[in-house]
């Protein structure tokens, strides 16, 4: 059954409405021709007919309707890679992924999104954390990050430090150390001087006092030695 349901969600690519079809945008659009559909994978299109991309809708959350745009929970996929896959998105939108840089910015061009932050530690501990407003920038501008309207959730503000900068990989360094944050910790982010959040570096299992940084981390919510079990990145229309 729940590989029909699977099937089934993906075969769901257009709302309906009266006699129109019209092609979701995002998880809002599909959240909001019919409420009671599952938390799952979908297909979305960004950018117009020809950009049909898979996501995973977090229907249950704060009310439902949030995109995912990153999500960590195994280890299943390796995230340390170069720009241009950051660009066009990688993994499998019923695990670990990452939607896109460029989708993400097409997003942000047509809506006003807040932005949600979920995170679990490997001894069954919850947190999150919120944002009235997110977009970034397009791809000339470095995909620059900006975030605003801190709700707390538990987790602590670790974005704070990155708002305002490029994002950067291990092939394109746009970072503000003298040094490169993405090779030096083993991710891909919008890093400043280096990071308070590193979501995208190497998958550890929890506490290691041995290595500094380079793990799944939130630093707000468990320092610098203490990599998550599962953390996942999500926007939203405002309401």
């Amino acid at each position: 059954m729940k590989l029909l349901s699977a099937l089934l969600l993906l075969l769901v690519p257009m709302v309906t409405s009266g006699q129109e079809l019209i092609l979701p945008v995002d998880c809002s659009d599909i959240y909001n021709s019919d409420a009671t559909q599952l938390s799952g994978v979908y297909i979305i299109y960004p950018i117009g007919a020809t950009s049909a991309v898979q996501v995973y809708c977090d229907m249950d959350s704060l009310g439902g309707a949030w995109t995912v745009f990153q999500r960590r929970m195994d280890g299943s996929v390796n995230f340390y890679r170069g720009w241009d896959q950051y660009k066009i998105g990688f993994g499998i939108a019923g695990g670990e992924y990452w939607l896109g840089l460029q989708s993400l910015f097409h997003l942000s061009l047509q809506r006003k999104y807040e932005l949600l932050v979920d995170m679990e530690d490997f001894v069954g501990n919850k947190a999150s954390a919120r944002w009235s407003s997110f977009s970034i920038g397009p791809e000339s501008k470095g995909y620059t990050l900006h975030v605003s309207g801190f709700t707390d959730g538990g987790a602590g503000d670790s974005l704070h430090h990155h708002n305002g900068h490029k994002f950067s990989t291990f092939d394109r360094d746009q970072d503000s150390w003298d040094g490169e944050c993405a090779r030096t910790y083993l991710g891909a982010f919008w890093y400043n001087h280096c990071h308070r959040a590193n979501p995208n570096g190497v998958y550890r299992w929890g506490a290691d006092s041995h290595l500094y940084a380079v793990g799944v981390e939130w630093y707000a919510w468990k320092g610098h030695y203490y990599s998550l079990k599962t953390i996942s990145m999500k926007i939203r229309p405002v309401q």
